[in-house]
């Protein structure tokens, strides 16, 4: 009973209310609006507006530090005792040297009764001691080739304008090693797939022997690799300088 007395004396206080509102509506709701228009002018008017501030940061400083320390690199290239080290051509010698400056390989050429040799002479695989080591307690390569500095050859035997024999080599320190023989026909067009014939290292013992001694004749021996190879450490050290100085140059730009 106390709470139904309480609900009728809310609602009786209420109706009064409830009948103002419905009568002043319109113009409650106007001034309402009006109202909230003015604390939105006024709250808008004391905010500054936001606006995000990119971050730059100075090329000219970065490339500042890339030169400094490519300036470093280079006196450090420059004081290599192999930079203006000149290789003094063995006597025997059988090939003409063709070294062009900025280029990655050296090319060899001769005749040989009226065979022309041509020689492509790559960038040594140069292993230090501290790798020889670590290839020997791994144990992983039987013959411990893959441990030792190398060079990499193609050797190109042409008569005429006939076919021709192509030999891929590694060249270490006391061998030879051909790693693979191929027959190209220059008649044969780009579209054809040549047969290159069996893996090299598949082929007869008394053969690989023999074109290893075909080779030796035509001056692919130890004596002339091993010269080839210092040669090219010397041309690494020069065009490793060269190509500093060209990327001094176009960052300074």
């Amino acid at each position: 009973m106390a709470f139904t007395s309480i609900l009728r004396r809310s609602a009786s206080s209420l109706a009064p209310l409830a009948s103002r509102l419905a009568r002043g509506n319109r113009s409650y709701h106007g001034a309402l609006v009006n109202a909230i228009n003015h604390v939105n002018h006024s709250y808008k008017s004391t905010l500054t507006p936001f606006v995000p501030t990119p971050r730059y940061y100075s090329s000219h400083s970065s490339d500042q530090s890339l030169l400094k320390v490519i300036d470093a690199e280079i006196k450090c290239a420059e004081e290599t005792d192999d930079l203006d080290k000149a290789e003094e051509i063995p006597s025997g010698f059988p090939f003409q040297i063709e070294d062009t400056p900025g280029a990655q390989i050296v090319t060899l050429k001769r005749t040989y009764q009226g065979e022309n040799i041509v020689v492509e002479v790559h960038m040594p695989d140069l292993v230090t001691g501290d790798e020889e080591n670590d290839g020997d307690q791994d144990g992983d390569d039987e013959d411990g080739s893959a441990n030792k500095s190398s060079l990499p050859l193609l050797v190109t035997v042409s008569k005429s304008d006939g076919p021709s024999l192509e030999f891929s080599c590694t060249a270490f320190a006391d061998e030879i090693e051909i790693d693979s023989l191929a027959v190209k026909n220059p008649e044969n067009s780009e579209d054809q797939i040549a047969y290159e014939g069996p893996d090299f290292h598949d082929l007869d013992e008394n053969l690989q022997k023999a074109f290893h001694k075909y080779l030796e004749i035509r001056g692919i021996k130890p004596s002339t690799t091993n010269f080839l190879h210092e040669y090219m450490i010397n041309k690494d050290t020069r065009e490793y300088a060269n190509w500093l100085q060209k990327l001094k140059q176009f960052v300074a730009a």
